[in-house]
């Protein structure tokens, strides 16, 4: 790997001008996205993996990153969906053995333009005060751009705001994964960014994982006689996914029993009839304090989100779209967000955060148990009826 003081120059530009110089770190080039931050301390390959990261430069607030390179059992998906990434002190070797090649390389690899030696801590600052922000990494050639082209470039890329990506990041075709516990039936899951952590933790729960694409009908969902439905993570604005709400409701009109995570515990919210908002600068990181209203418990737990459901967090409330009562279940403390929604009269909940959570922790794997505990119950229900 090269040398942080040994590369080429880069520089980070956001919209609102400000500018911060570094070394090149991974591919050449130029990329835009919206600039955020992660404050996991570990875990960054299964953060570049993530694909609810599209669209997205992503900044470690860690200040050291890639000493234990990147190996082929860690990822969460195919390829690194970043957009960029944006580190302080990139390690200069790669010191674990389990590693396969560096973190340099395989961004060099999946052509994922970064930036490295500059003040994360600054940047972090500026996003926490001015909120999320459109920027761009520049190196190689693009480094030697004047700055109001740097700068126009950034100002005409879109926001985040309006963007649908899942058809960026979904599969194609169905891809089926047989359970590996005792079998309770077939599974769709909606990939709308779906981690391989996620399919895994179904696939333990009993379920035939069906991940089956973003633009799949509710007949095609049907068809494979599902127990259950799942809608995944994933990146861009609920609100410019209207197809997969609507599909979401003839879920819940055929009192299919359904779990969301993340994007899906947005579009649950939308498809029970509430709103959705962009937060200042959203959630990112493994390290996230959420209180579960049921317990008071306080779980520390995974997210990735830049938007939120707009519910009271506070007492039972009706389905402004007739799915009867509902109440959020889980709340963030650090600026008392919805974390979580649970439907009381149909078997649907959801919650905002990643159960799953590769690479820890692990406070909220028990989900997938509850939602195992749900589908049994209504398979009995069912039975009885």
């Amino acid at each position: 790997m090269t040398s942080q003081f040994q590369s080429d120059p880069a520089v980070l530009v956001l919209e609102d001008g400000t500018r911060y110089h570094g070394r090149a770190y991974g591919a050449r080039g130029t990329t835009l996205g919206e600039v955020v931050f992660a404050t996991g301390m570990t875990g960054y390959q299964e953060t570049l993996t993530d694909p609810s990261y599209a669209g997205q430069i992503v900044l470690q607030t860690a200040p050291h990153i890639g000493n234990t390179g990147v190996n082929d059992e860690d990822p969460e998906s195919r390829r690194i969906w970043v957009a960029g990434y944006i580190v302080r002190d990139p390690s200069r070797v790669v010191s674990n053995w389990r590693a396969d090649e560096s973190l340099d390389a395989a961004l060099e690899r999946d052509g994922i333009v970064g930036i490295s030696g500059i003040d994360t801590r600054a940047v972090t600052r500026r996003i926490r005060s001015e909120g999320s922000m459109r920027g761009a990494v520049f190196s190689g050639e693009a480094a030697a751009l004047s700055e109001d082209e740097q700068l126009r470039l950034v100002r005409e890329a879109p926001e985040m705001a309006g963007q649908n990506l899942s058809g960026a990041v979904s599969v194609e075709a169905a891809e089926v994964t047989p359970a590996t516990a005792e079998r309770i039936g077939s599974l769709a899951v909606l990939d709308l960014g779906v981690k391989q952590a996620t399919v895994d933790n179904l696939a333990a729960r009993g379920f035939d994982v069906h991940v089956m694409p973003q633009t799949s009908t509710i007949d095609e969902i049907l068809a494979i006689d599902p127990v259950a439905v799942f809608y995944s993570n994933g990146p861009g604005d609920p609100a410019a996914s209207d197809a997969h709400v609507e599909l979401l409701r003839s879920v819940l009109d055929h009192r299919l029993p359904f779990f969301g995570i993340c994007f899906g515990n947005q579009l649950l919210g939308r498809a029970l009839g509430f709103g959705t908002y962009k937060l200042p600068f959203g959630h990112r990181g493994i390290n996230q304090p959420v209180r579960d209203k049921a317990t008071g418990r306080v779980e520390i737990t995974a997210h990735n989100h830049g938007f939120a459901v707009d519910a009271p967090t506070d007492g039972v409330i009706d389905s402004p779209h007739g799915y009867g009562r509902v109440e959020v279940s889980h709340v963030g403390l650090n600026d008392d967000c919805v974390e979580g929604l649970r439907a009381l009269d149909i078997p649907a909940f959801s919650v905002q955060y990643h159960p799953e959570a590769a690479a820890g922790p692990h406070d909220a794997n028990y989900l997938f148990d509850r939602f195992r505990d749900l589908v049994v119950a209504t398979q009995e229900t069912q039975k009885n009826a």
